[in-house]
C-alpha cells in the first residue's frame, strides 16, 4: 500500500513537471507570449491527484482566472497601479474566491490579479484575449496529461487497504482463541484493546484510501479497459467497523474478567476458543473448509442450556462472549467481497 502512494506521488511530480513545462514552451517557442508564466502556473494547479479532480479543477481555475484577468485590467485600466488600488484588487480577489462553486480556486482570482498587476498590466482587449488563450493552453495541457499520462486507478490499493483490515480482526481473533483456551491474562487482554483500538485508526484511513479510489475511476479512461469491480467497499468498510465494534466488545468483556479464572468452565473454555479459532480462519479465508462458526456458536449454545453445565449465575458472561463471535461470524460474507480483488 505504501509503495502504491510512493509511486502515485512520484507519477504526479513527474506530471506535473511535463505539464508545466510545456505549457510554458509552448507559450515561449510558438506564441511569444509577453506573459508566458500564466499557462504553466495555471497547468501546475489543474494537476490532481484523479481525472475527475483535474477536470473540477481545470473548470474553476479557467473562471477564477478569467475573473482575476478582468479585475487586474480593470484596476489597470481605470484607477492605475497604486497602493490602495492594488490593495483594492486584493479585497475584491479574496471576495471573489467566496462565490460557491469555485472552491478552492477561488483564490486564484487575488493570485492572478497580483500576478498581473506586479507587472504592470494596463492593456487592452485584445490582450485580454491574449491571456485567457494562455490561461486555456495551461488547463488544456495539465488536464490533457493527467488523462494520458498513466490516469492513476486505485482499485487495487482499495482492495488491498480492505483485505489488510479484514486480516487484521483475523489475527486477534486468532489469539484470542489460542491464548484463552488455556491461559489468560490482564496484561495480555490490555495488549489486545490497544490492537483493536489501532484497528479503529486503520479504518478511517481505509475510508481515505477507498474513497479515493472511488473519484480516481470517475472520467478515467483506463476504467473502460479494467471495468467494474463489482465491489462496494464502502459496505465492506461499514461491515468491518461492525465486525471490529463488536471485537472491541469483545476485548472489553475478556480485559474486566481477567483476573476470575474461576469463573470459567473447562468445558466450554475449550469448545468456545476452537470456534473462535474457526472464526478467525474464516475470516481469514472464507472459502476455508470449515464448519460454519454461527452454527457452532449456537450449538454450543444450546448444549449448555440442554445439559445444564453452566450455573445461571454464569449465563451473563458466556452468553455475552458468544453473542459477541456470532455477530462477528455472521459479517464474514460481507467482509470478504474484496478477496478476489486484492
Amino acid at each position: 500500500m505504501r509503495k502504491g502512494a510512493l509511486r502515485m506521488d512520484f507519477l504526479l511530480i513527474f506530471k506535473t513537471v511535463l505539464a508545466s513545462t510545456s505549457a510554458w514552451w509552448i507559450c515561449v517557442a510558438l506564441l511569444d507570449s509577453q506573459m508566458p508564466f500564466l499557462a504553466p502556473w495555471v497547468a501546475f494547479l489543474v494537476m490532481q491527484p484523479t481525472v475527475s479532480s483535474s477536470l473540477t479543477s481545470g473548470f474553476q481555475t479557467v473562471i477564477a482566472s478569467g475573473l482575476g484577468v478582468l479585475l487586474s485590467s480593470a484596476i489597470g485600466v481605470f484607477l492605475g497601479v497604486e497602493v490602495w488600488s492594488y490593495a483594492l484588487a486584493l479585497v475584491l480577489g479574496m471576495l471573489g474566491a467566496r462565490i460557491p462553486g469555485l472552491r478552492k480556486e477561488g483564490a486564484t482570482i487575488a493570485t492572478t490579479a497580483i500576478f498581473l498587476l506586479s507587472t504592470g498590466f494596463t492593456e487592452d482587449v485584445p490582450a485580454l484575449v491574449d491571456r485567457m488563450i494562455e490561461i486555456s493552453i495551461g488547463v488544456a495541457i495539465g488536464v490533457g496529461v493527467n488523462l494520458i499520462v498513466m490516469p492513476p486507478l486505485w482499485d487495487q490499493q482499495a482492495a488491498s487497504t480492505v483485505k489488510s483490515l479484514r486480516q487484521q480482526v483475523a489475527d486477534v481473533l486468532d489469539q484470542i482463541g489460542t491464548e484463552f483456551s488455556e491461559s489468560w491474562d490482564s496484561d495480555r487482554a490490555h495488549e489486545l484493546s490497544k490492537t483493536v483500538n489501532q484497528m479503529r485508526r486503520d479504518l478511517r484511513q481505509s475510508w481515505s484510501t477507498v474513497e479515493f479510489a472511488q473519484n480516481s475511476r470517475r472520467r478515467n479512461p483506463r476504467a473502460l479497459f479494467h471495468g467494474t469491480t463489482g465491489t462496494r467497499y464502502e459496505q465492506v468498510l461499514i461491515s468491518l467497523d461492525e465486525a471490529i465494534s463488536h471485537l472491541r466488545n469483545l476485548t472489553r468483556i475478556l480485559a474486566s474478567t481477567s483476573d476470575s479464572e474461576t469463573l470459567w468452565d473447562r468445558q466450554f473454555r475449550e469448545k468456545w476458543s476452537t470456534i473462535v479459532q474457526t472464526t478467525a480462519t474464516l475470516m481469514s479465508n472464507p472459502d476455508a473448509n470449515v464448519e460454519p462458526a454461527v452454527q457452532q456458536l449456537d450449538d454450543l449454545a444450546h448444549a449448555m442450556v440442554t445439559e445444564k453445565q453452566l450455573p445461571e449465575e454464569g449465563w451473563p458472561l458466556y452468553g455475552a462472549l458468544i453473542t459477541s463471535v456470532r455477530s462477528i461470524a455472521s459479517l464474514i460474507d460481507d467482509v470478504s467481497t474484496a478477496t478476489s480483488d486484492a
